[in-house]
């Protein structure tokens, strides 16, 4: 068996990192100047600023405004190794991490931020009808679909295909489904403006399909319908408790309530050429891998049950972080408190995890994480936000035009690198002024990076 560590000889502490998201690049620059060898492992070469994902996916922003590489974030680094693996476990007893290609990296201290992964409710099989957005290679696959749908339906002649080329669906009113929604909105009645001959994009409907009795969840409620009458302003048509039961090639089936006391559900058909899944979140697959080698439980959602420090209870060498930690927020006085799966929390989780490796080996005692919560922000559209901000003074919460802007401007102040965030400028400015959506180059069935997507399916 390989073993792939960088400097196998050093006498200092080898921390392993898995996984190079908000919660494992923070770690790794908390102890990069730290007497310690630093091993980085991720499946890409990139660290990927998640939040503006749906930019790539609808044609706002090229992949690389969004993403830096790996290396390059870490070359004047020497004691931090990068490693582009695939993990495949964790052997305890060794202190090892295994990789998919038979090599092993030593520890005396791993971080596992592995992230997370799309949640189908037991129902996988949708995934190919109904892809969810985590990845680069999500986000071209939904931005081929959408562009191809377009393309499809210049070509068809029959009305209910146009139809159903032409109505675009997002399930789970989070977020991002808030954002795709709004976004897809914009792009159809705006971005493609009289750039077809046989069709008319302004025409193109866009559905945002919610379980629940409103969209934002995590917001207050009157944010939350502050946001879901800036959609319709927009013209997305929201439906709230509706409950997606089926989805296959050409479309899905959707339950809500019936109007009629006692009557059941009302189910109905939507045909749809477009689905893009934002309803559910699972913790990484390695999860249950490192539970079941250290004997930690795990919940519904995959989440490793984690000591207040992070640690791993039994084996204090291992802290898991990020959307992988099932966390508590430990503030003195007050009952624990679940963390939210956001990546200011993935981010503070990062530098606890750190610090607490720090003070193991300098004999001290950890510290139990404590979370700072920040707010939530969520955009619309053009002109459109909602934001929740907490102050000594009670909440702030402010929507429309300012919240807008605020949102702008602390996506921009978060990106990494001055090129990114001054081309993230540049694009957005560009789309305000002119609705211009600049990556929507398709090659064949490809997108502009290169990933084959599939064509748009017609009914």
């Amino acid at each position: 068996m390989l073993n792939a560590t960088a400097n196998p000889t050093s006498p200092r502490p080898r921390v392993v990192i898995i996984g190079c998201g908000f919660g494992g690049l923070e770690a790794t620059r908390k102890l990069q100047h730290a007497d310690v060898d630093v091993t980085v492992i991720d499946r890409t070469n990139h660290h990927l600023f998640q939040p503006l994902l749906y930019q790539v996916a609808t044609s706002g922003l090229a992949a690389p405004s969004i993403a830096a590489p790996t290396r390059s974030l870490f070359r004047n680094l020497p004691r931090v190794t990068t490693l582009m693996a695939e993990v495949t476990g964790v052997d305890v007893q060794a202190r090892s991490v295994q990789l998919k290609d038979a090599a092993a990296v030593p520890y005396d201290h791993l971080i596992v931020a592995a992230g997370a992964t799309h949640s189908y409710f037991g129902r996988d099989e949708w995934a190919p009808m109904a892809p969810g957005l985590k990845t680069l290679a999500d986000a071209f696959d939904i931005r081929g679909r959408t562009l191809m749908a377009f393309e499809a339906a210049e070509k068809e002649t029959d009305p209910a295909r146009i139809k159903a080329l032409l109505t675009f669906v997002v399930i789970g009113a989070g977020p991002t489904g808030v954002e795709m929604a709004g976004t897809l909105i914009e792009i159809a009645r705006h971005s493609l403006k009289g750039e077809f001959r046989h069709i008319d994009p302004a025409h193109a409907q866009v559905l945002l399909i919610e379980g629940s009795p409103r969209v934002l969840q995590a917001m207050p409620e009157s944010l939350s319908h502050k946001a879901q009458v800036q959609l319709e302003q927009l013209g997305v048509q929201v439906r709230v408790n509706a409950r997606v039961v089926h989805i296959d090639a050409t479309g899905l089936q959707v339950e809500t309530p019936s109007s009629t006391p006692g009557a059941g559900a009302e189910s109905y058909r939507i045909d749809s050429s477009c689905i893009v899944w934002a309803a559910g979140v699972a913790a990484s697959p390695l999860g249950k891998l490192i539970a079941t080698a250290t004997g930690a439980t795990v919940d519904r959602a995959g989440r490793v049950s984690v000591a207040p420090d992070l640690s791993l209870p039994g084996h204090p060498e291992i802290s898991v972080i990020g959307d992988l930690a099932a966390a508590q927020s430990h503030v003195p006085g007050q009952p624990p408190k679940p963390v939210p799966g956001v990546s200011p929390g993935a981010k503070q989780m990062g530098r606890t995890a750190a610090e607490n490796i720090l003070h193991r080996i300098a004999g001290r005692s950890t510290q139990a994480f404590r979370y700072r919560d920040y707010g939530n922000l969520a955009t619309i559209g053009r002109n459109s936000a909602v934001v929740d901000l907490p102050t000594p003074l009670g909440p702030l919460r402010f929507s429309g035009r300012v919240a807008w802007l605020f949102w702008l401007f602390v996506h921009v102040y978060f990106l990494i690198g001055f090129r990114n965030r001054l081309i993230v400028l540049m694009d957005w400015a560009s789309a305000y002024l002119h609705f211009r959506r600049n990556a929507r180059v398709v090659v064949g069935n490809k997108t502009d990076e290169g990933r084959q997507t599939p064509a748009a399916r017609t009914p």
